[in-house]
């Protein structure tokens, strides 16, 4: 390549990069100042059947029971336990059933036939939400793959009264086994650190409100007055969506550190990851177009790049500006340094030792994670835990 072709690609990738980082600096300087990660509590008095907890469920046996297990141990601020099942075929059922014969919170509900203008994550939330008790003051949706810690819905309600949230998520402790995993999910994870910011920072608008279903809780008045889950009924990421249209209604959303309150076993192994947590990361169907290329962008520029940027310059022997070499260190400098922050969001302690020190290496499957979201962002999902979408 001629210094002459050099010097043109390098002017380019400093006008790409430069503005997406001072974007970035603008939000990760908000995790200085955040609040800890939330921690679990015993409930008030005031709490007694507060909340209605609602788990949607498809096939779920093999992962469900750890919830069940964490849900049965919460305490009197927890007023029932929906199962809300969309007609599992694996024995899920008669999990939920024995469960509920030991703890008669439980309650097993079977959703309606999905209709043609719904997702099924959000029909069964929805169903769940209607079978809900209406003495209930918070509803709190758990996914079947979560395993609370006791103290988790008392210590959720605190702090939602505590910051007069209306509706606020919590971002969990994730459990990593596998070696593949402990690379790749970091480095998605970080996708959306770098897009909205740490946990327990206030989001600039409605707009770059963050959500995480596997801990989801909302008044239920405010619910009520959305409609549901309705307005969400078409999204792979119902979570982000829901919560947006309830901020941009003018109700007081947050989204907080969980991650000493519930752990999740999402997915099992890199290839899973890869497939079923890429296809709604994007979160396209909670943007606008712009907003999600936007991101692509952005996320191209300060994460995709500067692995591929340094390599290019130390190992292909590239010469060029100085100043694009300095930003793109500078920038994986950063990526390093934020995985000591993240840290505490994993538990290895699952992993073999030669695999669990693999999640150190994980920004080196950066430009990976970010053409997961390249990819998300040019197609429509079609299949989704089983069911299928759209064109076959």
């Amino acid at each position: 390549m001629s210094d002459l072709s050099l010097s043109i690609l390098s002017t380019l990738l400093l006008l790409l990069q430069l503005p997406a980082t001072a974007i970035l600096l603008s939000r990760l300087i908000k995790g200085a100042f955040r609040q800890p990660p939330i921690e679990p509590t015993t409930p008030t008095q005031e709490m007694y059947g507060a909340v209605s907890v609602v788990v949607p469920t498809l096939n779920e046996r093999d992962r469900l029971s750890p919830c069940l297990a964490g849900l049965t141990r919460q305490s009197y601020e927890v007023r029932e336990i929906i199962i809300v099942d969309s007609n599992s075929t694996d024995g899920t059922q008669d999990l939920v059933k024995a469960a509920a014969e030991k703890d008669p919170r439980i309650r097993l509900v079977t959703d309606d036939p999905l209709p043609g203008d719904w997702v099924g994550r959000p029909w069964a939330l929805n169903h769940g939400f209607l079978s809900s008790s209406s003495g209930s003051r918070w509803f709190l949706g758990i996914d079947a793959d979560t395993q609370p810690h006791p103290g988790l819905v008392a210590a959720v309600v605190q702090a939602a009264e505590a910051e007069g949230y209306d509706l606020v998520s919590f971002s969990p402790q994730f459990i990593l086994k596998e070696a593949g995993e402990m690379v790749l999910q970091p480095a998605l994870l970080m996708t959306l650190v770098y897009r909205f910011g740490p946990t327990n920072t206030e989001a600039s608008s409605a707009e770059r409100v963050m959500a995480n279903g596997q801990c989801f809780l909302c008044r239920r008045s405010v619910l009520a007055a959305v409609e549901g889950y309705k307005s969400a009924r078409q999204s792979f990421c119902d979570d982000v969506t829901l919560a947006r249209n309830i901020a941009q209604a003018g109700f007081k959303v947050g989204f907080m550190d969980g991650a000493k309150v519930i752990k999740v076993r999402m997915y099992e192994g890199a290839a899973e990851t890869w497939r079923e947590w890429g296809r709604s990361l994007d979160l396209k169907d909670a943007a606008s177009w712009g907003q999600t290329w936007g991101d692509v962008w952005f996320l191209l520029a300060v994460q995709g790049l500067p692995l591929l940027v340094v390599l290019g310059y130390l190992l292909l022997g590239l010469e060029g500006s100085r100043l694009l070499l300095g930003l793109n260190l500078f920038l994986l400098g950063i990526r390093f340094a934020l995985n000591l922050a993240i840290a505490p969001s994993y538990d290895r302690t699952q992993a073999p030792k030669t695999a669990a020190w693999l999640f150190w290496l994980s920004p080196l499957a950066d430009p990976l994670a970010v053409l997961r979201i390249i990819l998300s962002a040019i197609h429509t999902p079609t299949q989704w835990r089983g069911r299928q979408y759209g064109p076959q």
